[in-house]
């Protein structure tokens, strides 16, 4: 038995056929604990307070590793549309920012509501070409939230070095299962409540030292400082990417905090072979019935016009989603072939 495999069997009871990650993880048993314990300490008057901010530094320690920097480079927050609205309220006016087709509300709203940038679109699979002289930013997701594919990294980061274009990679549908270089980008927001296992509440943002010379701390609270400042203006920022930090949802930090371990004891690499080998099945699977799924090597699938059998799905026990009209299955290091089976029958029946 793997490790993968005895460390499921504990953390994750059996339940229904769930394979809809890309929209929600499931949270660990250890993960539950912490919250109830916490939940009862406060219910009970916890001398300390809220929670214990050692927490929150361990789970940027624990999403640095995951993705490959130092734990100076990451802001922790509660949202990507925060961290995005950040970045894009850093921008000189005029700015263009340019995005693939059919991105991710919160990737693109925060500079829509600017009012005075340049937004620009192109087809993921031209993404790269697209990055032209004059273009400041170039904003998107690592793996497509509405069919699962994956953008081609090399080509963008070459493309926008090419052009002096800095980058922000959204890796909410790729962090827990797609090895992550987060030090490759000059900007990487993170929602952790998908394939890290967290709850809602609990959101990375990783700034390069040259990046956080022109992004300011908008936001800036006690949290913000070198050291603890709680009345009156900071007079310090922290000299690292914490002077970004939002105050914590302590909640929701002791539980990523042993959900971002239990990701580690297992090892990125192991689950990416994991999930992506089950979808590798599925998608034979899907072609054996006729239907066309996407291809590429996603653990996220999508299968064009069949996303009006969700429902159906759902009432027999397998939890996948409706995404622009795809039937989307994202599978997590809690499936397994047994699953993949399930779905095919369905569909087949």
């Amino acid at each position: 038995m793997t490790m993968l495999q005895a460390l499921v069997g504990v953390e994750f009871p059996p339940t229904t056929t769930y394979l809809n990650t890309a929209s929600c993880g499931r949270l660990p048993r250890r993960a539950v604990r912490a919250v109830s314990t916490l939940t009862e300490e406060l219910a009970a008057g916890r001398p300390g307070g809220a929670g214990d901010y050692a927490v929150m530094n361990a789970v940027r320690g624990s999403f640095a590793r995951i993705a490959g920097v130092h734990e100076d480079r990451v802001a922790c927050g509660g949202s990507v549309a925060v961290h995005v609205g950040l970045i894009a309220a850093s921008l000189p006016p005029g700015a263009e920012v340019l995005f693939p087709e059919g991105e991710y509300a919160s990737v693109i709203t925060p500079f829509a509501v600017r009012g005075d940038l340049k937004l620009r679109y192109a087809p993921l699979e031209a993404l790269a070409e697209a990055v032209r002289p004059g273009t400041a930013l170039v904003a998107f997701s690592s793996v497509q939230s509405s069919d699962g594919r994956v953008a081609d990294l090399a080509a963008v980061r070459a493309a926008a070095a090419a052009h002096g274009a800095r980058t922000l990679v959204d890796a909410s549908q790729s962090a827990g299962w797609l090895p992550l270089d987060a030090g490759a980008w000059d900007f990487t927001v993170t929602g952790a409540f998908k394939f890290l296992l967290c709850p809602r509440g609990v959101s990375f943002l990783t700034v390069t030292e040259e990046a956080q010379t022109s992004l300011p701390p908008l936001h800036a609270g006690p949290f913000a400082g070198e050291s603890e400042t709680l009345y009156g203006p900071i007079e310090e920022l922290a000299h690292s990417a914490r002077r970004y930090d939002e105050a914590p949802a302590y909640l929701a930090y002791n539980a990523a905090e042993q959900s971002l371990a239990l990701l580690e004891e297992i090892g990125i690499e192991a689950v990416h072979a994991h999930d992506t080998e089950l979808a590798r099945q599925f998608r034979a699977g899907l072609t054996d019935l006729r239907h066309e799924p996407l291809p590429g090597d996603s653990a996220i699938v999508a299968v064009p016009g069949l996303g009006d059998r969700v429902p159906e799905l759902a009432r027999a026990g397998i939890v996948v989603a409706d995404r622009a009209g795809n039937l989307r299955a994202a599978f997590h290091l809690y499936n397994s072939a047994a699953d993949v089976d399930r779905v095919l029958d369905r569909l087949a029946g």
